[in-house]
């Protein structure tokens, strides 16, 4: 193991790709292989979550945006997936509107759906749409230079103002939201060989974006952006436009949660104002904090864990999670700020000094004259 981590320091640029392949390994080899049906989608799901914190962690960790509004994306690209889903399974079944605009007495479908009962519009929308209104919203805040706690609570209102404006709309299934969907592009949901091949596009997309944040940490970018949350005076003074490196930032972060949202919605099987409102958008917040918001893998493995934590907590301890949830994050944000992830240098960092502290010094050689002396005497 020793021989292994030398090796690893002495090529450092193998040791991304080692843990790229460990990764592919434990996700497309391990995980089908010892988990159900039931538990392999659970973790699809929780693999959207993480793609989500990705975003957070450049956004928050790198650039210091304390983005409480990610749910706003998620939504925009969850709803679009939903929305050309059930599109799809009307024109199977032979009908003009899905069959929830048929219970609500809904006839003629509206306009603002047309448009994605093509396959390819769907995705540029799923790509596009999230981007644009983080770029228009980051465009208005930034250049404004609003910041620190006063974005926080804007884009958390916005999350919530979003989710009060889909329960009112029965056009796109109101309080309840959309669900029962038949098939995703042609492929059959009820079949297991389909669900699996999801659970392999979350987690292939996963590792894409990983690479994806990875790059942009180790680029010149990554560099200013880091400036930017430290001293964005200077980095002002520089000739540097902290707006602009701001509004990249917050639109990758969208970008992310568009996608993570349109994985979700055939991973899950529904989408509700209950998925994309304040309260998940905090909760994506939590796990990236717990997981280490300024490290690659932190945010990734927070949001893994604390979503697996509130399903099997959550089942033992229905009324209590929420509390022990809003105690962990209290306790990580107070005393371990850089996360779970910030636990390993400090472990690292007493176990040097203990085994320093315990190893006995080298001795110390005679000195000079005193060598000589002796050489003296012996001649004598």
């Amino acid at each position: 193991m020793t021989a292994l981590t030398e090796r690893l320091r002495a090529h450092p640029r193998a040791t991304p790709l080692v843990g790229f392949g460990v990764a592919a390994i434990l996700l497309f080899a391990v995980a089908p292989a010892v988990l159900s049906d039931f538990r392999l989608n659970l973790l699809a799901k929780f693999l959207c979550f993480a793609i989500v914190a990705a975003g957070i962690g450049l956004a928050w960790g790198r650039g210091g945006m304390l983005t409480l509004g990610q749910g706003v994306f998620f939504g925009i690209g969850a709803y679009i997936m939903a929305m050309h889903m059930q599109l799809a399974d009307a024109a199977r079944l032979g009908e003009d509107v899905p069959e929830f605009m048929q219970i609500s007495g809904i006839s003629e479908l509206p306009g603002f759906w047309q448009p994605f009962s093509s396959a390819p519009v769907t995705i540029i929308a799923i790509l596009v749409l999230p981007a644009l209104v983080a770029a228009a919203l980051g465009y208005g805040v930034f250049k404004r230079r609003v910041r620190g706690a006063y974005f926080a609570i804007l884009s958390q209102a916005l999350a919530a103002a979003l989710a009060i404006l889909l329960t009112g709309q029965q056009a796109i299934g109101g309080f309840t939201g959309l669900s029962d969907f038949r098939s995703f592009f042609g492929f059959r949901l009820s079949d297991p060989a389909n669900r699996q091949m999801l659970f392999f596009i979350a987690a292939g997309t996963l590792l894409v974006v990983v690479a994806l944040i990875r790059q942009l940490n180790r680029s010149r970018y990554g560099e200013l952006l880091v400036a930017v949350r430290d001293a964005e005076e200077r980095v002002r003074f520089l000739g540097y436009d902290p707006a602009n490196i701001k509004i990249v930032a917050y639109v990758v972060a969208a970008f992310l949660a568009g996608i993570a949202g349109a994985l979700f919605t055939p991973i899950v099987g529904i989408i509700s104002p209950a998925d994309i409102g304040v309260i998940p958008s905090i909760a994506f917040l939590i796990g990236v904090a717990i997981g280490g918001r300024t490290t690659l893998l932190g945010p990734i493995l927070g949001a893994i864990g604390v979503a697996w934590a509130q399903t099997s907590l959550s089942e033992s301890f229905p009324s209590g999670w929420t509390y022990m949830q809003g105690i962990l994050f209290i306790v990580v944000v107070g005393f371990i700020p850089a996360g779970l992830a910030g636990l390993w240098p400090l472990l690292r960092g007493w176990l040097d000094n203990r085994r320093a502290s315990t190893t006995p010094p080298p001795p110390t050689p005679p000195a000079a004259d005193t060598v000589g002396t002796e050489e003296k005497v012996e001649a004598r």
